[in-house]
């Protein structure tokens, strides 16, 4: 279990490497769950790379005992917020405007995809 904790913290450090040493204009644990993906790809095709923290349901357990705990993951963000009161009572009005524009296009967006994979996965295979 913890081989495979290192491993998920490896690639979100080496996600963070990548991102500052490109100056990418994203996070670097969205790299690191790529590299994390590419890892766990290639560990299903090639049998050699299921051995240590990539054998299977390793990493995966793992993943499920971390989200398992996700809301202990928020306390960090929370105590941000806090110590920010001023910016929030400053900026408040504008932080609520683009969060609830932010939400209705999300869920916009997640109606439209719903709609095209449903019409699409309708058509049968001889369909036109």
């Amino acid at each position: 279990m913890i081989a495979s904790l290192s491993l998920l913290l490896l690639c979100q450090l080496a996600g963070e490497i990548v991102v500052r040493g490109l100056a990418l204009p994203m996070p670097g644990p969205v790299i690191g769950l790529v590299m994390l993906l590419l890892l766990l790809l290639a560990r299903d095709r090639f049998a050699a790379l299921s051995r240590g923290p990539l054998r299977p349901d390793r990493v995966e357990t793992v993943a499920k005992n971390m989200l398992a705990h996700l809301s202990l993951l928020f306390v960090p963000a929370g105590v941000g917020v806090v110590q920010k009161l001023d910016l929030v009572a400053e900026h408040g009005l504008a932080v609520t405007a683009v969060l609830a524009l932010s939400v209705v296009i999300t869920l916009l967006v997640t109606v439209a995809t719903f709609l095209i994979a449903s019409r699409l996965m309708a058509r049968k295979p001889g369909a036109p």
